[in-house]
């Protein structure tokens, strides 16, 4: 089955519901369908072939979620761009996909720009949102009103529906091509864990590039609940279209949680429609969860973990265990169990299961699991490996499947013998009232190898020496856990487009001020 038909299904069990509200402008499913059609008719018109890829580089909006319709309807595969990456990041997706046709909003036309001469293969270039378009570029609207509506391709769902590049937090950026069987069945996942209806109203304030926001995306549609959007991740921007549109469902990364519940401490904002939130993407430390759960009491909080190559649901922790008391409150710290389509094990380094408890690598199968990864062969060898994804994030599972993420791979500090999850050391440094944000990462040390460094940011208005944050650290750490250095910034640490701390960076940064220590 192909992702459009969720559309299909949608508007032929619920064509007057509200598809998308966004600002002004409201469409229902019927309306929204029909623009789909046209949209996919003008693409084909234009010269785009089944295959063909599509890039898309913008902000949220109701035509970001057309175009994820609209490509699939028309047979091609979409190229979300990370709209944080850098101009030769942006340049290597364009050209490693061999993306034909670009659509891009007015916010991201300088970034375009920047690109200077535009890859060979790109003929088209598509404005989302200016009227008129600039030079060069046709107009969204234009095309959708001129379209001849065509029939769905109803792709095969073995077949290539998106490349979403990673991050590249720890390494290079990878195109992650996902089928349609793969996306269908995270919906599938989505559906079943989150309990969406044809009466959810669902904020997309995540970045719609990312599976991250993309967990719901064909869920909600294929539920008929209705779409609204902030185009960027605005605290007060989402609090207000939480309350003007009544918002029911939402996902955030925990740094955008902090920035909510910092927004709501100032009392103008009540959320009284919001009825769960989805977090996940990077572990929340456990002061912040409290302080969530305790400012928005109506709010039911789902710990998602899972990660592009999965689609992206691998496990979800029902809301029932994030509570502060009681014998549920044990499992706050879990990120859940596995999804309904999807097996999950926690591996030694030959590959076998380990006995329940032991901490090894987290590894999936399931039909979300990713295609591979666009044009790298090797990479795509060694992340599946005997039918099984391998995540490289370090975990255990208990007795009833609930996993507990204690780092990844790549992150664990190894210090005179002895492994730190740096995941630990941050949730201990989180409790302190003084810290904004907080990372931990290993840096070279000619004794122990390599000695635990915090980099903090303290919050506004507050005083935080290095002393005072390795005193508290040993109040709850044994002795090598704890900093043996930290770094105090006045700015916000480095992000990834999902609002995940950058450690390569802070690596980098560290590594070039100490070049004769790395």
């Amino acid at each position: 089955m192909s992702v459009t038909r969720c559309l299909r299904r949608a508007v032929r069990n619920f064509p007057g519901n509200p598809a998308t509200i966004f600002r002004d402008r409201r469409q229902t499913y019927a309306d929204m369908t029909g623009r789909v059609a046209r949209m996919a008719g003008a693409l084909q018109d234009l010269g785009v072939a089944p295959g063909d890829r599509v890039a898309i580089l913008a902000t949220n909006s109701d035509r970001y979620l057309e175009l994820l319709f609209a490509l699939p309807w028309a047979g091609a595969v979409a190229v979300p761009v990370n709209t944080r990456f850098s101009t030769d990041e942006i340049r290597y997706c364009l050209e490693d996909s061999g993306t034909s046709v670009l659509f891009a909003d007015a916010a991201l036309l300088g970034a375009v720009e920047a690109l200077g001469g535009l890859p060979p293969a790109l003929a088209t270039r598509i404005m989302i949102d200016a009227d008129p378009a600039p030079a060069g570029w046709l107009a969204y609207e234009d095309l959708v009103a001129a379209g001849r509506a065509v029939a769905d391709a109803d792709v095969a769902e073995d077949q290539l529906c998106g490349i979403y590049y990673t991050a590249g937090t720890t390494s290079r950026s990878k195109g992650v091509m996902l089928s349609h069987r793969n996306l269908c069945s995270n919906a599938i996942n989505a559906v079943d864990g989150l309990r969406f209806t044809d009466r959810s109203i669902y904020l997309h304030s995540a970045p719609m590039f990312h599976l991250a926001d993309g967990t719901s995306t064909f869920a909600v549609t294929w539920t008929g609940g209705a779409h609204t959007f902030v185009p960027r991740f605005d605290a007060h921007d989402c609090l207000t279209t939480i309350e003007t549109v009544g918002v029911t469902n939402a996902q955030f990364v925990p740094t955008m949680i902090k920035g909510l519940i910092d927004a709501c401490e100032t009392g103008k904002y009540r959320p009284a429609s919001l009825r769960q939130i989805l977090y996940g993407a990077s572990p929340i430390p456990d002061a912040h969860l409290k302080r969530a759960v305790e400012l928005l009491p109506g709010v039911t909080f789902v710990h998602g973990y899972g990660m592009t190559e999965t689609s992206s649901i691998a496990t979800l922790l029902d809301p029932r265990y994030t509570t502060l008391e009681g014998p549920e409150a044990a499992r706050r710290g879990s990120c859940g169990q596995a999804g309904l389509l999807v097996d999950v094990r926690v591996v030694g380094e030959d590959g076998a299961e380990l006995p329940r408890g032991e901490v090894g690598e987290v590894v999936m199968r399931g039909p979300n699991i990713m295609m591979g990864y666009w044009n790298k062969p090797a990479e795509t060898a060694q992340a599946l490996r005997d039918g099984w994804m391998h995540s490289g994030d370090l975990g255990r599972m208990d007795e009833e499947g609930f996993l507990f993420l204690v780092d990844r791979l790549k992150d664990m500090i190894k210090t005179g013998g002895e492994n730190v999850f740096s995941v630990e050391v941050e949730g201990a440094i989180a409790a302190m009232p003084e810290i904004s944000e907080c990372a931990v990462i290993g840096i070279p040390d000619d004794t122990w190898g390599e000695s635990v460094h915090a980099v903090v940011v303290p919050r506004a208005g507050a005083s935080v020496t290095e002393a005072a944050v390795i005193a508290h650290c040993r109040s709850l750490l044994t002795h090598y856990k704890c900093p043996k250095s930290v770094e105090i910034r006045t700015t916000p640490l480095p992000l990834s487009g999902t609002g995940k701390i950058l450690k390569r960076t802070l690596r980098d940064d560290w590594v070039a001020r100490n070049p004769k220590s790395a």
